[in-house]
Formats: C-alpha cells, structure tokens, sequence
C-alpha cells in the first residue's frame, strides 16, 4: 500500500476491473486473488454501462467497507478507482473506506477537465493518473497548457496513463491484429507524449494490449514501452499480469552497465562492449534501472567481460 514514497514503477501491470463484478474483494484478496498484482483499477467510466452505475456504485461502496475492515497486509495491491466525472469523484471520496484507496485514476484528461478534479479534498495518501485519451492528446499545445496544470501539484501525480485505444477511436481508428501499439499511428502519439511530459520529470503509463491471448505480441509490446520509458503498462486480463511483469525484469548486462555508470570512480567515459558510457549522461538512466532491477528482477545472469577505457583511449 501506498507508503508515502510511492514510484510508478511500483505499478506494475495494472489491472483494471469493472465495479460491477461482486467478487472484488475476492479477485483482490481473497484465495482466487491474482498472484503478483501490484496495482488495480477499479473502473466505474468505460468499463460499466450508463444503465450500470448504481449497481457498479453499490458494489464498490460494498467493497471499501470490506477494505476498511481488514488490515493491510503485506503484497497487498494498491488500489485505485476511476470515475466518470469529478462530480461522481467526490461522492467516491465521501464512502467510508475511500480513505484506504491509493489515489485515483481521472479519464478523458485535459487542460479543460482538470481544474474540477484538482480542486477536490483528496487526502495526502491519494495519487492521481489522469489518462490521456482525448483527441487534446494528439495537440503539443493542449499537452502543454495541462502539463503546466499538473507541475503545480506535481507531487501528487504518480503517473500518466495514456488511453491507447480511446486515442485511435478519436481517429475512427482500431489497432490491427498481429501488430504493436508502435507500427501504426498511436506510435508517434505515444512518442511525442513522452516528449511532453517526461522531461518534466512526469511517468507514464503504457496503453493496454486489447488482444489479451497473444503473450509473445505483448513482450514485443514492452519492448517498445521500455525503450520510450514507460515501466507499468495497463492490463485487462489477469494472463496479461505475470507476462507485463516478468518482460520487466532487467538483463544483466545492463545491471552491470548500470552499476559501472554509478561507480565512485568510474571514468567520465569509457566503452563497455563497443558501446560509449558517459555517467554525467547516463546517470538517470542506470539508476533507475536499477530500481526496476529490485523490483522485477535480473534476467540472463551471465558472464560478461566489462572493459573500460578512457576518452583519450577512444
């Protein structure tokens, strides 16, 4: 649970679950729960029919009594929920057991939306994920007018979640089978939300993969989320967790590069496998490798000959 110190690389796949479902507390803790889920969403916006939400309401007022009533336990997912608007938010924030959520996820964010949601009386523990999933996404401009919003209460953003599937319905558009969010449209979006926000000192998170059986397409997937610095990715079916998770474990050439980019006295540049390293560069980029190394692990844990040489030397 949320310690204060939360990243958004503690996220993980994080699985998002409709309120209308009646067995919440038992999906999440009980003997059935998900092994190795570190976050969940639970969805009261798309994921639940208009003709639904008094049902999907009850159930979730249902389950944050349960919440209430238990004590935290250890691997315990964070939790977070998602209105359908910062009206429907702030009765959220009124249910008795609110105060053990996590934070919250805010849909269909932009420059225009947020000012209602960043005005309601969130305690310290919440965090925030708007999701970027309006056709304002795909405007530099529009990003940044919210992100100059979002620097102002930066603390409490854990992460930006980017709505893959919303963005390419703004376009009439629908991923095609076989292919990655990166080999059609949705991949210079994704590019150039990472250009808005990330040196901004702001995460994101990975959209979904809608085609839940196909294992090998979702690790070529996040392959591509990593190399555009996105390290928790959105789930919408429990097979898709252990997969997310596991394909974010760190080879162990990298930890190795890492640690040498980090060394007290590692030289200003040297090479390592044909391959410049240059710590004043590179420092942000080993450490938190590091971090996602301690918490999915290190793959290939081989032998590799590590040779340095100086500026001059190259």
């Amino acid at each position: 649970m949320n310690d204060g110190c939360l990243s958004a690389l503690a996220l993980g796949a994080t699985l998002y679950m409709p309120c209308t479902r009646d067995d919440l507390a038992e999906a999440l803790f009980g003997a059935q729960r998900i092994a190795g889920l570190r976050s969940a969403v639970l969805c009261l916006e798309d994921a639940v029919l208009e003709r639904d939400v008094p049902a999907a309401l009850a159930r979730l007022s249902a389950f944050l009594r349960t919440l209430a009533a238990r004590l935290p336990q250890p691997g315990d997912p964070l939790l977070f929920v998602r209105p359908r608007s910062a009206a429907m938010l702030e009765h959220v924030l009124c249910m008795p057991g609110a105060e053990r959520l996590d934070g919250f996820v805010l849909p269909k964010a932009h420059a225009d939306t947020m000012p209602a949601y960043l005005a309601l009386p969130y305690l310290d523990r919440h965090r925030l994920m708007p999701t970027l999933e309006t056709r304002e996404a795909c405007d530099p401009f529009e990003m940044r007018r919210l992100r100059d919003q979002l620097l102002g209460v930066q603390e409490r953003i854990l992460a930006l979640r980017i709505g893959g599937n919303d963005l390419l319905r703004a376009m009439g558009l629908r991923r095609t089978v076989g292919r990655t969010a990166y080999e059609g449209p949705l991949g210079s979006i994704i590019a150039s939300l990472v250009a808005s926000f990330a040196p901004w000192g702001f995460a994101l998170s990975a959209p979904v993969l809608e085609q839940f059986a196909d294992a090998a397409l979702l690790r070529d997937e996040i392959a591509r989320d990593i190399e555009h610095g996105l390290f928790t990715k959105t789930a919408i079916h429990p097979g898709q967790v252990a997969v997310i998770q596991s394909a974010l474990a760190v080879p162990a050439e990298q930890v190795e590069e890492a640690q040498l980019m980090l060394a007290d006295d590692a030289p200003a540049v040297f090479a390592r496998d044909g391959v410049m390293c240059e710590p004043a560069t590179h420092r942000a980029w080993a450490k938190r490798l590091l971090d996602r190394a301690a918490l999915y692990g290190v793959t290939d844990p081989i032998s590799s000959t590590l040779r340095l040489v100086s500026g001059a030397d190259q």
